[in-house]
């Protein structure tokens, strides 16, 4: 009986990181995020970020204070595909000020909505 092997390795995806230097303030992104209805969907804003010719859709969980988490969704899970966040990159050139962050288009928010049970 053949078997299949897997040949590609890949790197999964920290789930939640805490915010760093590493990324621009976290003020910054949520005080954008909320002049966008789309971005929040339940008690999570949702946003896509591009770095390096790869494109993700992050969520940021706010919490009590400025304690929060930054999530990088696995966004097939969600039935987003590739070319779903690429068009809602090049609809939402130029909305947030801060480089490589665009708000999610209105195909992506209906689809999270559906799928994360929330009209």
């Amino acid at each position: 009986m053949p078997s299949v092997k897997k040949t590609v390795s890949i790197e999964p995806l920290p789930r939640y990181i805490m915010p760093d230097a590493s990324v621009p303030a976290y003020d910054e992104i949520m005080e954008q995020l909320q002049e966008y209805h789309r971005s929040l969907i339940g008690s999570s804003y949702f946003y896509i970020r591009t770095e390096h010719d790869r494109t993700t859709l992050c969520r940021i969980v706010p919490g009590a204070g400025k304690l929060f988490f930054h999530e990088i969704v696995d966004h097939e899970k969600h039935g987003i595909s590739e070319d779903d966040l690429e068009e809602a990159v090049s609809l939402g050139e130029g909305s947030f000020t801060t480089q490589g962050y665009y708000p999610l288009s209105a195909h992506i928010e209906t689809k999270l909505r559906v799928l994360l049970d929330y009209p």
